[in-house]
């Protein structure tokens, strides 16, 4: 009599639906950082019609201005088109690679996976207006308007933040959350990285 192949195709199937369930949670809050970040952009430079002013929300901390950023961090790149076309081909690269990263080095890691789709849907709302928005001499710029000069940051934008903040939270999923990470800061965690590691032990002992 054989086996009964069910229960294989019942497990292969609750898989696919886990994988599936993933990427589109991966989309889902990769979209919603994009669409935070043009709805804020739009807003604010409907708001802020005048370049150079600073609305300021806390005097002299945190303030809203109109700047056409044409350049990346700190000016650099400023006035250089081959330099940002350069930027942009490397940005799309990484923009691909992203959630190749997040389904494969962090397949099972869905804070990681989270962590990543904010970062691009950043990175995504950056490229979009280096794309589409242009300034009145015609060169592509990326719409920022959160002042922090008092932090000694630049001006920067919803998805500057969801890169910074992304990453940072990233590198803090890697280190220390759950049962994959470096130092798994829970008990709990620990015992499963030593129960998968005594797993693998046995698979290569069984070679």
């Amino acid at each position: 009599m054989k086996d009964d192949p069910t229960p294989v195709f019942s497990a292969a199937k609750k898989e696919k639906e886990k994988k599936i369930t993933l990427m589109l949670q991966f989309a889902l809050v990769a979209c919603i950082a994009l669409f935070a970040d043009q709805l804020t952009k739009a807003v604010a430079f409907y708001c802020l019609p005048q370049r150079g002013d600073v609305y300021w929300l806390i005097d002299g901390w945190l303030g809203f201005s109109h700047v056409e950023n044409d350049a990346i961090a700190f000016g650099i790149g400023s006035g250089n088109r081959a330099f940002m076309i350069v930027i942009m081909v490397v940005t799309a690269i990484l923009m691909a690679g992203i959630p190749v990263l997040a389904f494969k080095a962090f397949g099972k890691n869905v804070p990681a996976q989270v962590c990543l789709a904010v970062i691009e849907g950043g990175a995504a709302g950056n490229f979009i207006d280096r794309l589409f928005v242009k300034n009145e001499a015609g060169v592509a710029v990326v719409r920022d308007f959160v002042n922090l000069e008092r932090f000694g940051f630049a001006n920067c934008n919803i998805a500057d933040f969801c890169i910074t903040f992304g990453a940072a939270a990233l590198v803090f999923v890697i280190l220390f959350i759950g049962p994959q990470s470096v130092f798994p800061l829970t008990r709990k965690w620990r015992d499963e990285a030593k129960k998968a590691e005594a797993q693998k032990e046995r698979e290569r002992a069984e070679k």
